[in-house]
């Protein structure tokens, strides 16, 4: 999903992907930031905000926490402890988005 991507279509990707969050890529597929559960939370407490036309990037966090693609499970699931989240991206040397991985995918392969 690009940055110009509304918070609506979003939280469908979302839905769709069962993740809890999206990544938000440039036309490079270059990481630029994520949008998560929590970020709609926020966003729907804030009265402020117009989900329909408020573009993502005006919601995403910037800095997510990201893993390489060549990691080792147990390294995603030591991330995800560390920080108290439960997704990451998964990225290449170049921060390509090539998946992504939440703690039920290491739950259901028996890493934690």
């Amino acid at each position: 999903m690009t940055s110009d991507a509304t918070a609506t279509a979003a939280l469908l990707e979302m839905s769709r992907k069962r993740l809890g969050m999206t990544a938000i890529v440039d036309a490079d597929g270059i990481l630029q930031g994520v949008f998560t559960d929590g970020d709609l939370r926020r966003a729907i407490d804030d009265e402020h905000t117009d989900l329909k036309n408020t573009p993502i990037s005006a919601l995403m966090g910037r800095s997510p926490k990201t893993i390489g693609a060549d990691a080792l499970a147990v390294e995603a699931a030591h991330l995800m402890e560390e920080h108290k989240i439960s997704s990451l991206v998964v990225v290449d040397g170049a921060r390509r988005v090539v998946g992504a991985l939440n703690i039920h995918d290491l739950l259901r392969a028996r890493v934690v």
